[in-house]
């Protein structure tokens, strides 16, 4: 079974055919395939290749499953007895993708 390790949103995933991973949110319809081509290391049983930084000539596609938000977060600052408190929140937007071939 072939792996790559590809970057995408600032973060390093390592990704095999049929895995379901959520990544930072991409420009792209769902149902569409997208393709990641910053690919830093393809591995395929014994062999792996490591980029410098990037491998040349492997793409890793995907299928886009669907876009949402994550659960909120709560930032909360407070200073105790200097009438000092702030509260805010947020929702990370994600987009939900199964890989579906690593092409090298």
């Amino acid at each position: 079974m072939s792996y790559a390790v590809i970057k995408t949103g600032g973060k390093q995933y390592r990704v095999q055919q049929g895995d379901v991973l959520r990544v930072e949110l991409l420009d792209a319809e769902e149902g569409a395939t997208v393709k990641f081509d910053q690919v830093l290391l393809h591995g395929a049983g014994e062999s792996v290749t490591v980029g410098a930084p990037l491998v040349d000539g492997v793409t890793v596609s995907a299928t886009v499953r669907k876009h949402g938000r994550a659960d909120k977060i709560r930032i909360i600052k407070f200073r105790r007895r200097k009438h000092y408190k702030r509260q805010q929140g947020h929702r990370q937007h994600f987009t939900e993708v199964e890989i579906t071939g690593i092409n090298a």
